[in-house]
């Protein structure tokens, strides 16, 4: 494989889970939904100062750092660290402030920010410390927020790309 076809493939991936609930974790994996302006249909948060709104829409995971989480000893799985797309395939370190994704059904959002670990998803780490996920002390293990630039409809196995 040439090096433009690697970072090609690093630039693609597939949603892997789809994720949603009505506060707290962990959330539930659904195979479609709606996202419009304010995240997934049927989406919502306990704590509304810090998660959702538009500039925080959706929060995206990496299906290949949960499972390397979950070789370290953590209990993680999709959808327990609050992401509401776990994404397969695609290289986590080109996915950062600043960088729109769109999905094979049109669907286009910007990531807004890196999150930073929140106290309801201790419990998924060993000895309850979620720093293992801080952008500032583990960079490129964060989970990241999103907005929605065009809203559609999302479904397990779609194509999601890095656009820029």
């Amino acid at each position: 494989m040439s090096n433009e076809e690697t970072m090609l493939f690093d630039k693609k991936g597939r949603i892997f889970q789809i994720n949603r609930s009505r506060g707290g974790v962990p959330k539930t994996a659904i195979e479609r939904c709606e996202l419009g302006l304010l995240g997934l249909q049927g989406d919502t948060q306990s704590n509304k100062e810090v998660h959702g709104g538009p500039e925080r829409a959706l929060c995206l995971y990496s299906l290949d750092r949960t499972l390397k989480l979950e070789t370290e000893g953590h209990s993680v799985f999709p959808g327990t660290l609050g992401e509401n797309i776990t994404i397969s395939g695609l290289s986590w370190e080109s996915v950062f402030p600043g960088v729109r994704l769109k999905t094979s059904r049109g669907v286009v959002i910007m990531v807004t920010a890196f999150t930073s670990p929140c106290t309801t998803i201790n419990n998924y780490f060993k000895d309850r410390d979620s720093s293992r996920v801080s952008q500032k002390l583990n960079p490129g293990w964060s989970r990241v927020y999103a907005k929605v630039l065009e809203g559609g409809t999302v479904q397990i196995g779609d194509l999601i790309q890095v656009e820029n």
